[in-house]
């Protein structure tokens, strides 16, 4: 590769949408698609949509005792990385806990749930199709509602009903309750 093979453009965004990550691109720190989703709040930093390497990337903030439902990803394989903070996580029958600077292997069909131990947590979600085209940033749009980024969202009633029916729609099967809460 010679210097005139490498994109002279380098794309970055603080906008609510990224551009088309078709060639090399930036995201800046608080950039990315914010949204608040099921209570905590997620930002779409790489859409697999825009993406020329057919991955997403999600940024999660989320307040102690948060946990999805039990569930497992039937065609999109997924890697954690904890940037703060402390998560448990169950994966397939084997708990452990996640510090900051983890990085947690979840392969598509592996059922999973995991809980915010600390105060708060960041993670990223990093998921790329085993079988298919990777949905999970459109799950995250699906769920979610567009927001300002500086702050977690009050507390909602969650209907798991059309959480499960969400999840069904792009390729997450719900197994069970999220974790109880903690103490």
């Amino acid at each position: 590769m010679t210097a005139t093979d490498i994109p002279t453009t380098i794309s970055t965004t603080g906008s609510a949408a990224n551009p088309p990550m078709t060639d090399l691109a930036a995201v800046e720190p608080r950039g990315g698609d914010h949204r608040f989703f099921l209570n905590h709040l997620a930002s779409v930093k790489v859409s697999a949509g825009d993406s020329a390497t057919q991955m997403s990337v999600v940024e999660f903030t989320a307040p102690r005792g948060f946990g999805p439902p039990l569930h497992v990803h039937r065609e999109e394989d997924e890697i954690m990385y904890v940037i703060e903070g402390e998560i448990r996580l169950d994966l397939g029958g084997d708990a452990q806990v996640a510090a900051s600077g983890t990085v947690v292997s979840l392969p598509h069909g592996v059922p999973h749930i995991f809980q915010v131990l600390s105060h708060e947590a960041r993670f990223l979600t990093v998921t790329s199709g085993a079988t298919v085209h990777p949905t999970f940033d459109a799950f995250v749009r699906a769920l979610g509602v567009p927001t300002d980024p500086q702050a977690l969202p009050t507390p909602v009633e969650i209907d798991p009903g059309h959480v499960a029916r969400v999840c069904a729609d792009h390729g997450i099967e719900v197994l069970g309750p999220p974790p109880a809460p903690l103490d």
